[in-house]
């Protein structure tokens, strides 16, 4: 009888997964509070800390002045919801790069600001949160998976696992280019200058990231 009890509480106690259709139907039915889908699981996504939005703010100037300045078809979204296709995931990056000119083979995106084709993603930038195994593990896999040429993982705290940042741990930024549909990443610290494929002409460094431009 024990054993039945226990059986049944397990049983209560697994989440119900839901498809990409229902996770999208609740966004907008609670569109107070930040969700992502992460493989039919609904993940309410924690308030960011300060340093965090400082870093994310920092690049959501200088990626779209860099846009500007030469002219490209790219525009930086707020919302969009990045899916992985034939997936029951979205996720909402902190900063996306897209590329105007792909936008009308994407079939959600008029109605719902959804996109899934890589041609439409030049870049996507993840800043790392104590959540860390969602951008080196989880979202690294489909990313790579979808094709998306250039991912940034922006690890300012330090708080990835010492493969991914070194040991001892220090604040690293991992660049991954697709090469032959795998990534290769390439990684920056302190006064390293940042080499980008999308955006070959950017100069600036980590230490100018973690602290906002300040540096």
């Amino acid at each position: 009888m024990v054993l039945s009890n226990s059986l049944s509480s397990m049983t209560q106690a697994i989440p119900k997964l839901v498809t990409f259709e229902e996770f999208v139907d609740r966004l907008r039915e609670n569109s107070g509070v930040r969700y992502e889908l992460h493989n039919g699981e609904i993940v309410e996504m924690a308030q960011p800390v300060g340093e965090h939005e400082e870093v994310k703010g920092f690049l959501g100037i200088e990626i779209p002045f860099e846009i500007k300045r030469l002219g490209l078809p790219y525009i930086v979204p707020n919302q969009a919801i990045v899916r992985p296709p034939e997936k029951d995931s979205g996720y909402f990056p902190d900063l996306l790069v897209l590329n105007r000119a792909n936008l009308a083979n994407e079939k959600l995106w008029k109605k719902e600001s959804i996109v899934s084709n890589a041609a439409s993603i030049p870049l996507v930038i993840e800043v790392v949160s104590t959540n860390w195994r969602d951008d080196y593990h989880l979202k690294y896999a489909d990313y790579e998976e979808m094709g998306i040429p250039e991912y940034w993982i922006i690890d300012y705290a330090a708080l990835g696992g010492r493969n991914f940042i070194g040991n001892p741990k220090q604040p690293t930024i991992s660049i991954c280019n697709l090469v032959d549909g795998e990534y290769q990443i390439s990684k920056f610290r302190d006064s390293d200058r940042i080499v980008s494929q999308t955006f070959p002409e950017l100069n600036f460094t980590p230490i100018q990231i973690f602290q906002a431009g300040l540096a």
